[in-house]
């Protein structure tokens, strides 16, 4: 064997006397916050009751915005919110359709 190939010392390989530093980096796990801008805008169209499905869908783009900008806290607020407008919208649109449906099949309404 050659000595070249044994002596790594003299090619600069680590010696042990220098303090090794290493960066750990944390990358967040991105967070599925649903904004339900579809549920909103399907209410806006259809079972647009008193404007609820207007505001639903305004508070929908607002969590979206939240959610591209970083603030999960904020997205899950106004996506709760847009929820809980959505509901109320297609329950009272829903009510709404039954009703006049009662109305005309009964003769009340002609």
């Amino acid at each position: 064997m050659i000595k070249e190939e044994h002596d790594l010392s003299g090619m600069g390989a680590p010696q042990g006397s220098a303090p090794m530093t290493t960066t750990v980096i944390n990358i967040q796990p991105e967070m599925n916050v649903p904004d339900y801008i579809v549920w909103s805008m399907f209410n806006t169209v259809y079972m647009n009751w008193c404007c609820l499905g207007i505001v639903a869908f305004a508070y929908s783009v607002k969590s979206r915005d939240r959610k591209m900008v970083g603030d999960v806290t904020g997205a899950q607020t106004y996506a709760s919110t847009a929820k809980c407008l959505n509901i109320w919208a297609l329950v009272l649109g829903l009510l709404l359709i039954i009703m006049f449906m009662i109305l005309k099949f009964t003769g009340t309404l002609v």
